[in-house]
């Protein structure tokens, strides 16, 4: 048995096209929605729907966001796979079957979305407009797609990972769930991705599995499509300085989405004339007390010539490095005591 967890906030009117679709194209599912302190009639929306394969529905009484609520979703489900869907998809005909045949312990196995034409192409989405919102869906022509799509490329699979995927609760649960200092969200997906690459976890997209994904209407845009909520401009900023922190780099996937791993390494910046700058979250730590021997790599360089080239190196860094040296890059003077990568560190929450 599958148990797929679905947060969501103020989106009453997707949600109601994500039920209809897990009734219709993967019934065996059992389905958990979390209400994150919605005030759209979502609470008594779940409420009244029939209780055969539905958990009882959870609440959190203030929005917490779905990194929390996705950890809090598969505790309480008391299946062996779990499955995680934004409120804003809808998934096609064989959804279940065509990702549980890849699904091995130490893997997880994503679907292929299907998007309108809103964010850029990638090989790892199909770019097909089957209605741009909740009230004007061409489901039956999205399912008949999938039905020609599923004969097309059979069984195929490629190395990438994104929402919507499954994977073996013991697997999520062993490295400790979602980062929780990603709250309310975004970012804690490419978190966990990284965290599954490193403890050896295959990370797998069927491609005949699919969604219909409507984009960013779970969390990030308001009711006017392709403008962000101020509440996620805000959440995104903390998230972004987090990540950053965490992992010494930004993020990089390849073209289907798949993780690159970065090595990861202790750094410190020692700052002539420093004044705080919206560029921090990529120094590291900043003038340390300690012995500086403790760190891999120590960056020296004066704020007051600072610019977009030496960002970009420092963004660059722990792919630039490849010796034990000092070294001279733009305006930063980059002193490598050693390549001792931490990455693994990371592993577990």
């Amino acid at each position: 048995m599958v148990s797929l967890i679905i947060p969501s906030y103020n989106n009453l009117k997707h949600l109601k096209n994500v039920y209809a679709s897990i009734r219709k194209n993967a019934p065996t599912a059992k389905i958990l929605f979390l209400d994150d302190g919605s005030t759209d009639g979502t609470w008594e929306w779940l409420m009244s729907l029939p209780k055969d394969n539905l958990y009882q529905p959870y609440r959190s009484d203030t929005r917490v966001g779905h990194t929390i609520l996705y950890d809090k979703g598969i505790s309480l489900v008391d299946s062996d796979i779990i499955g995680i869907l934004h409120a804003d998809m809808i998934v096609g005909p064989n959804y279940i079957e065509n990702l549980i045949k890849h699904l091995k312990p130490g893997t997880a196995v994503c679907a292929t979305r299907i998007e309108p034409p809103l964010h850029p192409e990638g090989p790892e989405k199909i770019i097909m407009d089957f209605g741009l919102d909740f009230d004007n869906l061409r489901i039956d022509k999205f399912e008949q797609f999938c039905i020609v799509m599923q004969g097309a490329h059979y069984n195929e699979t490629t190395n990438g990972m994104f929402a919507p995927w499954i994977m073996y609760k013991s697997d999520f649960e062993a490295i400790g769930g979602h980062d929780h200092n990603f709250a309310p969200f975004p970012y804690e997906d490419s978190d966990i991705f990284q965290r599954w690459l490193l403890a050896g976890y295959k990370l797998i997209q069927s491609r005949d599995a699919f969604v219909y994904h409507l984009t960013c209407r779970g969390h990030r845009w308001t009711d006017k499509i392709g403008v962000n909520d101020n509440y996620f401009i805000e959440a995104e900023k903390k998230a972004r300085k987090y990540y950053i922190q965490k992992w010494g780099s930004w993020i990089k996937n390849d073209s289907n989405q798949h993780p690159t791993l970065i090595p990861v390494y202790k750094k410190c910046s020692i700052i002539l004339n420093y004044k705080p700058t919206p560029y921090d979250e990529w120094f590291g730590d900043i003038n340390p007390e300690t012995d500086l021997n403790e760190y891999s790599i120590v960056n020296n360089f004066d704020l007051e010539h600072f610019n977009q080239d030496d960002l970009n190196i420092l963004v660059n860094l722990n792919e630039i490095v490849k010796e034990v040296g000092t070294f001279e890059a733009s305006n930063i003077i980059i002193n490598v005591n050693n390549l001792t990568d931490i990455s693994s560190n990371l592993i577990k929450k």
